[in-house]
């Protein structure tokens, strides 16, 4: 029988081996990004839905404030934080941002002052700012208002890791994961995760995890949602609970995506017909 107390000793112990789920029920979670965290909400299966959708399956009712706006940089997302994140006292931001200040090229936004005067920018550069000032301003007015950020790592430019476009990205995320680590804030990097999937899938003629290069598909989608509820603390069992519940999400996602290509379809060949009919005239 005593051989039985250490183990019995060790099973009595309160289980500390990681810190609980950051997010509590009640909390309201925004999302500030561009059109890839439009798509996130705006899609059934986007990475928004599924992380809220996982958050639910593991016992945590919490509250999307979809911040996402198609083709913005780090300086509108700055310009428009009070009015889509912080006016809507949410408890936790996700900041997904960086794709489109390289993207956009002469129309980007510089990583610092010293890539603003070596780089080949339009004429209105100056008013962007700069990647770094503007991503450590929205962090320090939200952690200002109370608010918890998490950080998103930009995904990619093309599916190609060696791309010159993921090359240009490259210290844009270098940059934060140095603020996340000396703001001691969440990370959740996704550049690394999609770099190391493309890699394991080795399918250089097929599009992975984007629809065209950028853009979430199925499976993109799932890896970011992946990444930010590991961010917010989901182990490996919360995590396959999570994945559980998104089979139906993602069956209204394709049923979606069937919908929206009829109807592109259908506007096409009405728009095809009148410029038939207008010629027969």
């Amino acid at each position: 029988m005593h051989r039985l107390l250490p183990l019995l000793a060790v099973l009595a112990l309160p289980q500390f081996s990681r810190a609980e789920i950051a997010v509590k029920n009640g909390d309201k979670i925004a999302f500030l990004g561009d059109s890839i965290t439009a798509g996130g909400w705006g899609n059934p299966a986007g990475y928004v839905r599924l992380v809220m959708a996982g958050l639910e399956a593991n016992g945590i009712k919490a509250e999307a404030v979809p911040a996402g706006i198609g083709g913005h940089k780090s300086d509108q997302m700055l310009a428009r934080l009070e009015k889509d994140v912080l006016s809507k006292k949410p408890q936790w931001m996700t900041l997904s941002c960086g794709v489109n200040d390289v993207w956009h090229g002469q129309r980007g936004v510089p990583l610092d002052d010293a890539m603003a005067k070596a780089g080949t920018y339009d004429d209105k550069v100056t008013t962007r700012g700069t990647y770094k000032k503007n991503i450590t301003a929205i962090i320090d007015q939200a952690q200002a208002a109370g608010v918890k950020p998490v950080i998103l790592t930009a995904t990619v430019i093309q599916e190609n890791p060696a791309s010159k476009e993921n090359g240009l990205l490259a210290p844009y995320n270098a940059f934060l994961r140095q603020l996340a680590k000396e703001k001691k804030i969440p990370l959740a990097d996704l550049n690394a995760m999609f770099q190391e999937r493309l890699k394991s899938e080795n399918k250089p003629n097929e599009k992975v995890l984007t629809s065209d290069g950028v853009h979430m598909n199925v499976e993109g989608n799932k890896l970011m949602a992946i990444g930010v509820l590991q961010a917010f603390g989901l182990n490996t069992a919360e995590l396959a609970k999570a994945k559980a519940a998104w089979p139906p999400l993602e069956a209204a996602g394709i049923e979606a995506a069937k919908k929206a290509a009829e109807a592109r379809a259908k506007a096409a060949a009405e728009k095809a017909k009148q410029k038939q009919d207008a010629k027969q005239k």
